[in-house]
């Protein structure tokens, strides 16, 4: 007998790439399934069978309907894995954490809900009045400088470009899965999607909201990511996006002229996973 449930479409899509992650995994979709009460798939993107995340991925899938592990055969690293991530989620918002747990899924509700109230884009925000405990992670200069780098680069964005959200580079966003898959992604590393669909967004003139951040402390399982997300290091990235976000605006067809010719489209190859 068929599960009538099978049938049935879910609101959400929770997009996650992974790389070698192992057991830890389960800990981040146990947060996950925990938290959000959006009827939900979630999407868990690696680059091969081989990797450790796949195992445990596929042992907690036999107890949770809801999960699936995909494989990306084009690779690309985290780019790639959400690029084919999003390709492949049938829900009509998708959300994008990170595997490491450095996203609070507590949030996932809020940022899908937004989606749906009209925003293409849906940032946690660092710095958005009422956010705080932002982790602090590395000595020396170098955490500082990606920091200031960061709060600078979303500050601006949204003081300047009105860009719709003050922290940009954050990677924890919801999307249109409609406007996500019309604009594409074009970015080298998946820390750098925030940005580049943030500025797509503002140079559409469509609507980008955010929601506060307040980090939990850092505990077991529990991983703080560099502050700023080592913007320094990735910095021609983040840059190309930046300064694309204070043009003029932009028809749909016009944005995908800026796009590389022969861009790959990832949603065959997501389709031949279903």
């Amino acid at each position: 007998m068929t599960d009538p449930g099978a049938t049935i479409q879910p609101l959400l899509s929770v997009v996650i790439s992974a790389h070698d992650e192992g057991s830890q995994i389960t800990g981040v979709l146990d947060g996950v399934f925990s938290s959000v009460r959006t009827s939900c798939e979630v999407l868990v993107v690696v680059d091969s069978r081989a990797d450790s995340t796949a195992g445990a991925v596929v042992s907690y899938a036999a107890a949770e309907p809801r999960l699936t592990c995909l494989v990306n055969p084009g690779g690309g690293g985290s780019a790639g894995a959400i690029r084919f991530g999003m390709a492949a989620a049938k829900a009509p918002v998708i959300v994008v954490m990170a595997a490491g747990g450095t996203d609070d899924p507590q949030l996932v509700d809020e940022l899908a809900a937004l989606v749906r109230r009209g925003a293409v884009v849906a940032s946690a925000s660092r710095y958005a009045s009422g956010a705080s405990g932002v982790p602090a992670i590395g000595r020396g200069w170098r955490p500082f400088l990606t920091a200031a780098l960061s709060r600078f680069a979303g500050r601006s964005l949204d003081l300047v470009a009105r860009a719709g959200t003050c922290d940009a580079t954050y990677p924890f966003k919801a999307y249109s899965a409609q406007f996500a898959r019309t604009v594409a992604v074009e970015a080298a590393r998946g820390d750098q999607i925030g940005i580049e669909l943030t500025a797509k967004a503002r140079r559409l003139r469509l609507p980008v909201a955010e929601i506060p951040v307040t980090f939990p402390p850092v505990g077991p399982g529990r991983r703080a990511a560099p502050s700023g997300l080592a913007l320094a290091r990735a910095l021609p990235g983040y840059l190309r996006w930046y300064l694309f976000c204070f043009g003029p605006s932009l028809t749909p067809g016009r944005l995908a002229a800026h796009r590389p010719k022969g861009w790959p489209d990832a949603s065959r190859a997501a389709a031949a996973q279903d």
